[in-house]
């Protein structure tokens, strides 16, 4: 029998592997709905912590690729606080590969690999931490929570210029989403 902390480490593992999945589909499910707005309504200016929500799909992809790379210990430079200048379309394409990169890199973890410690130097922007030692199903969690809320500003951003029904990226929605999908069609 497992011991009760390491039994409820590999069960945060197995939904790191969800969770990581979940992350593509719900970005899949967004760049779709976006792609189907205008591109200048898409890149105006509004109030929120990103001024648009280009900015706020360029610090997703940002953020996913800076702790991926971290997970992965490579070195990565970051992109915080700056605009990509390539098209909206490539900043659409990036945020799902980027995904994509992060969801396969999670998927071929095995379980013991998700409960290991990630050691990692924690960005200068942070100055109260140094060096950091967590699971790394934990990190992983924080990333993937991180783009969930950004997902939410965007809901908000959107509204806010006019765009309505957004796509359903609830965590419930993708663990159901068979149901839901078959029930569209």
């Amino acid at each position: 029998m497992l011991h009760a902390t390491t039994e409820m480490q590999i069960n945060s593992a197995s939904l790191a592997k969800d969770y990581a999945a979940f992350n593509l589909w719900a970005n899949k499910r967004f760049i779709n709905w976006l792609r189907s707005k205008p591109v200048n309504i898409v890149e105006r200016n509004a109030v929120s912590s990103f001024s648009s929500i280009r900015l706020t799909l360029v610090h997703i992809w940002d953020t996913e690729r800076s702790w991926l790379g971290r997970l992965l210990q490579i070195e990565t430079e970051s992109n915080y606080g700056k605009d990509y200048d390539g098209t909206l379309e490539e900043v659409f394409d990036s945020v799902l590969q980027q995904s994509e990169a992060f969801n396969a890199y999670v998927q071929s973890l095995s379980e013991a690999s998700l409960c290991e410690p990630a050691k990692f130097m924690v960005p200068v922007r942070w100055p109260e931490w140094d060096e950091v030692n967590l699971p790394r199903f934990q990190v992983i969690q924080h990333c993937l929570n991180h783009s969930t809320y950004h997902r939410g500003q965007i809901v908000t951003i959107a509204r806010n210029l006019g765009l309505t029904n957004p796509p359903m990226t609830d965590y419930i929605a993708f663990l159901i989403k068979d149901k839901i999908e078959s029930s569209a069609q």
